[in-house]
C-alpha cells in the first residue's frame, strides 16, 4: 500500500491538474467517465505495472478492454454472472464465460511482456506485479505461472474499476450538493498542504479525519453493491423478526443474501438515514458498527478495501485542493437508480460543474501556472 501510494498519487495529480487547467468549458462534466479513467490508470500502474494516461488517450486498449470486462449490463451477461456464481462447476462444463477471449488474452499478454522485460533488463518497480515476481522460486511459496499472476492482477479490475469509480462519483455528487461540507473539506486539505509544503505523504492522507468521514458516509448512503452473497458455514438460529413469528434456521451450505442498502438506510440503526451527514463517522462513532458493511464484515470482507479507500482519498484530496465542485444543469436530485446492473448507478449518470478554485493554496499556484502553459503550448 505504502509503495503504491506514490504511483496512485501521480495519477491523481495528473487528473486534478487537467481539470483545473483545461481551457475547455466544464459546465457539465461526466464524472463517471473521469473517475473510470482515473481508476483504470491506477490499476494499470499498481497491478499491471504499466503507465497510462487515459484522459489524454481515452482510446487506449487497456481502458477500452477494462470497461468491457467490468460491464455487467444486459440481460444475457447478468444471467451468465448469476448462473456461474450459483453453479460454477456446471458453468465450467458448459464453457460459459463472462469475458471474451480476446480481452483475457490482452491482459495476459501485458503481464507476460512486462515480466519478460523486467527480467531481461533487471527492472524493479513498486507495484503488485513486482511483489509476485519477487516470491518466485523462494521457499514456502508455490511457483506462480502467467495465468496465476494475470488472475491476481485482474482481480484488481473486477474489484476496483467499477465500484471505486462509482464511489468517487457519489462522494463528489454529495460534496457538490453540500457547499458547507465542501468548504470544511477544503479547509482540512489546505491545512495539510500548509504543514507539508505541498508534499503529501501516505501517513498524512490517512490522517484526514473529515475526508475519511465524508467517504464513509457516501459508502453508507450508496454502497457499491446493494447486497452481499455469503454461504452459511455452520447451522445457526436467527431470532424471530417479529414478535409473533418463529425463529429462522440457517442451515450449513445455505446461500444467504445480506441487504446492505436496506440496513444502511434503516432508521432503526441510523438517525435520519436519508440525510448525507459525515458527522456520523467522526470520532469512530459508526465506523466499527455491525450495521455498516460497504465492504462486507469479518474474515470474508473485501480484501482490497484499504486500497479502494486510499484510491478514493487520493483523488478527492488533489481534486478539492485545486477545484470546486458544483451541481450542473444535468445533475439530477434525487437520483433514480438503474435496474439492469449489479452496481448502484443513477439512470441519468453523474454530471457536475467543475471550476478552478479561486482561493487555491499558494503552494499549488506555481504548479497550476506551469501546467496551464504546457497545455496552451500543445494547442
Amino acid at each position: 500500500m505504502k509503495m503504491m501510494f506514490t504511483l496512485m498519487s501521480e495519477c491523481a495529480v495528473d487528473f486534478a491538474k487537467f481539470l483545473s487547467t483545461s481551457p475547455v468549458d466544464k459546465g457539465s462534466i461526466d464524472m463517471k467517465d473521469i473517475c473510470s479513467k482515473y481508476t483504470n490508470d491506477v490499476i494499470a500502474t499498481c497491478a499491471f505495472g504499466i503507465k497510462i494516461n487515459s484522459i489524454k488517450d481515452p482510446t487506449n486498449k487497456f481502458y477500452i478492454y477494462g470497461k468491457e470486462a467490468t460491464n455487467f449490463r444486459g440481460v444475457i451477461r447478468g444471467i451468465k454472472f448469476f448462473f456461474l456464481s450459483i453453479f460454477p462447476r456446471l458453468g465450467r462444463i458448459l464453457n460459459l464465460k463472462i469475458m471474451n477471449d480476446y480481452v483475457s488474452n490482452f491482459f495476459k499478454d501485458i503481464v507476460r511482456t512486462t515480466i519478460a522485460t523486467r527480467d531481461a533488463e533487471h527492472i524493479t518497480r513498486p507495484d503488485m506485479l513486482q511483489l509476485m515476481m519477487d516470491i518466485r522460486g523462494k521457499g514456502g511459496h508455490r511457483e506462480l505461472d502467467i495465468d496465476d499472476m494475470t488472475a491476481q492482477a485482474f482481480i484488481f479490475f473486477l474489484g476496483g474499476f467499477e465500484t471505486s469509480s462509482t464511489t468517487m462519483c457519489y462522494t463528489a455528487h454529495e460534496i457538490a450538493a453540500n457547499p458547507e461540507i465542501q468548504m470544511k473539506l477544503q479547509q482540512e486539505i489546505d491545512m495539510v498542504l500548509e504543514e507539508s509544503n505541498g508534499e503529501v505523504s501516505y501517513e498524512t492522507i490517512n490522517r484526514l479525519e473529515y475526508l475519511d468521514a465524508v467517504i464513509c458516509e457516501a459508502l453508507r448512503l450508496y454502497p457499491p453493491v446493494a447486497a452481499l452473497e455469503r454461504i452459511c458455514e455452520k447451522t445457526f438460529e436467527l431470532p424471530p423478526a417479529l414478535p409473533d413469528e418463529k425463529p429462522f434456521i440457517m442451515k450449513k451450505g445455505m446461500l444467504i443474501w445480506i441487504p446492505v442498502l436496506a440496513i444502511h438506510r434503516d432508521e432503526k440503526y441510523y438517525d435520519n438515514p436519508e440525510k448525507f451527514d459525515p458527522e456520523r463517522f467522526l470520532n469512530n462513532k459508526m465506523r466499527n458498527s455491525s450495521c455498516y458493511m460497504p465492504f462486507g464484515l469479518g474474515p470474508r470482507m473485501c480484501i482490497a478495501y484499504r486500497f479502494a479507500m486510499l484510491e478514493v482519498k487520493v483523488l478527492l484530496f488533489h481534486l478539492l485542493a485545486r477545484c470546486e465542485l458544483k451541481p450542473s444543469v444535468k445533475t439530477t436530485s434525487p437520483m433514480k437508480f438503474c435496474k439492469d446492473v449489479i452496481v448502484m448507478i443513477p439512470e441519468d449518470g453523474f454530471w457536475l460543474n467543475i471550476q478552478r478554485r479561486k482561493n487555491m493554496h499558494s503552494v499549488l499556484e506555481s504548479t497550476i501556472m506551469e501546467a496551464s502553459g504546457n497545455i496552451l503550448n500543445t494547442k
